[in-house]
């Protein structure tokens, strides 16, 4: 047994120094054949001594590059801020071409009213001369403007553009247009409200802080996926006073379209409370007041509406014009004539619409005219008057004459259109509930 041992311990070294040598021979021998097969991809077995290797040397033409500054060009995109003007948008686009800006201030409209938050984008060359600009306004129309051989021109496109359907709430705590604001809804849409829930709410006196509403409404993107406008409500709830009032639209196939409630009853009165979408009253109907402008004690036939200069407005009802044109204390005058016993008068205006003559039909809610303070006026502000068989009476405490409801041959196809979007009231309601608690 020991001699086994002592033969064992002798080999051992043996053994040792040819797994040593199997060691180096392995590393020598595989190093270079790892290499090529991972740097060329090589079978097994592949013999290499047989690859011709052969330099190929190729002329590669290179595309025309020039370094003249002419030949530069540069886009540049700004958004527009409050208080900007053509000019001071086209100095922050590098635009340094006095042509182009006087150009833009005669024939670019759509920047005649800068809108902020929009995105104007302007193409220069390298020394500001414009050549090419364009800009989304407010009304969804494309403006492009462009650099030919002859010079500028400009033309406006409707982009194609697409609807989503989104919903909003918020709560009273000042005005309306602070609600919409807070949660980032157009003037536009506040302004609606306010038209479709006329009838039933005077948001002049009415309103209360922790009144709350909900709208169901489109907004409209171009195919860029940025919003151009926000379009009309479909479907709306305000709670004023803790009373809910609802309101969905419809339109018949005859393409007129107007507010109801869940059950089918019109909100549209055949006329408007106010000619103006939002004013403060400066002076209401009376048998006797002070004149500011005559300085002796008479009658106030009408309602004075406090509004800067130039603030459009509306014709309250559908009916025609029976007079325009001046009329002493009125200064310009705009009279319309509605159906049956009734008539307004809209007095002080600044100007009037564009192409409105005698006897032309108006509808409810048309531009007819613009708050000036011409006549016997001591500041800006619309004297409106309400008639009946020609003699005034105060336009805020009258009864308004309601229009028809909804014709009963459309009462089924409104029942499937309105009862989605009441499904969409209910669903806010029930979250803004939620939220509450």
């Amino acid at each position: 047994m020991q001699r086994l041992k002592d033969l064992i311990l002798t080999q051992k070294p043996l053994i040792l120094e040819r797994k040593s040598r199997l060691r180096w021979i392995v590393g020598l021998t595989s190093v270079p054949l790892l290499g090529l097969a991972a740097a060329y991809g090589i079978a097994p077995k592949t013999s290499v001594n047989d690859v011709q290797l052969q330099t190929v040397v190729e002329n590669i033409k290179l595309p025309v590059t020039s370094n003249r500054e002419e030949d530069l060009t540069l886009w540049r995109s700004e958004k527009i801020q409050s208080g900007d003007t053509v000019g001071s948008l086209l100095a922050r686009l590098k635009v340094v071409d006095p042509e182009a800006e006087k150009f833009l201030r005669t024939n670019a409209h759509s920047l005649y009213h800068l809108v902020p938050g929009k995105t104007v984008e302007a193409k220069t060359d390298q020394n500001g001369l414009l050549l090419s600009l364009h800009y989304l306004g407010p009304d969804g129309n494309e403006l492009s403007v462009e650099r030919s051989a002859s010079g500028l021109n400009s033309f406006e496109k409707s982009p194609q553009l697409h609807t989503r359907i989104l919903m909003k709430s918020a709560t009273i705590g000042s005005s309306l247009f602070a609600a919409t604001d807070s949660v980032g809804l157009a003037d536009s849409i506040a302004t609606q409200i306010a038209d479709m829930f006329a009838s039933e709410i005077d948001f002049h006196r009415d309103l209360r802080k922790g009144d709350h509403f909900t709208v169901v409404y489109e907004e409209l993107y171009d195919g860029k996926g940025v919003k151009v406008k926000s379009g009309r409500i479909l479907a709306a709830e305000f709670v004023n006073q803790g009373k809910p009032y609802r309101a969905i639209y419809f339109q018949t196939p005859g393409g007129n379209g107007a507010y109801y409630t869940p059950e089918g009853k019109s909100l549209r009165t055949a006329f408007l409370r106010c000619p103006l979408p939002f004013s403060r009253i400066t002076s209401g109907f009376t048998v006797a007041r002070f004149h500011p402008f005559l300085h002796k004690w008479r009658a106030h036939k009408g309602v004075d509406f406090g509004a800067p200069i130039g603030t459009p407005v509306r014709a309250t009802a559908d009916g025609k014009v029976e007079f325009r044109g001046v009329e002493r204390g009125y200064g310009n005058l705009i009279v319309l004539k509605h159906d049956g016993k009734f008539s307004t008068a809209y007095g002080h205006l600044s100007r009037f619409a564009s192409g409105l003559h005698n006897g032309e039909k108006v509808s409810q809610g048309e531009i007819i005219g613009y708050v000036g303070m011409t006549g016997w006026a001591t500041g800006p502000h619309l004297h409106y008057e309400f008639r009946v068989n020609e003699k005034p009476v105060d336009p805020m405490k009258v009864t308004l004459p309601i229009a028809r409801s909804i014709d009963p041959i459309y009462a089924g196809a409104f029942r499937i259109e309105s009862k989605p979007l009441a499904d969409r009231l209910a669903m806010m309601r029930s979250v803004n509930l939620a939220n509450s608690d």
